[in-house]
């Protein structure tokens, strides 16, 4: 098992920028797939980004490509989400993910364990 416990969350104007991180417990973090998904009020929870075991492969939704990056430091158990020009529409609760995964690829779906989520609010 792998506990996650995300952190960075915050209010930012938009046009700003945040950095949520993700640490995880446990002794395997490289044999994990890594994703951040979000949730605004009232909508169902959605898929951010995801990173491979070993952070050669990434993938984003379309709604951030270009604006969010996701890392990973398998030495340390972290992975890491840096937003940039932050728009009203990103407010929403942010959630780690981690699935273990054979293969070396970024999934958007399957993920077996979740942090407790960090509050992202963007004002206009």
């Amino acid at each position: 098992q792998v506990q996650l416990v995300e952190s960075g969350g915050g209010l930012v104007q938009a046009g700003g920028s945040l950095r949520l991180s993700c640490a995880a417990s446990g002794r395997i973090f490289s044999t994990y797939t890594m994703g951040w998904f979000r949730q605004a009020p009232g909508k169902e929870r959605e898929f951010v980004t995801a990173v491979s075991r070993s952070g050669g492969s990434t993938d984003y939704a379309d709604s951030v490509r270009g604006r969010f990056t996701i890392s990973r430091d398998n030495a340390k158990n972290t992975v890491n989400l840096q937003m940039n020009s932050l728009k009203p529409e990103d407010t929403a609760v942010y959630y780690c993910a981690a699935v273990r995964s054979l293969m070396a690829v970024a999934l958007r779906s399957g993920y077996d364990y979740w942090g407790q989520g960090t509050q992202v609010t963007v004002s206009s």
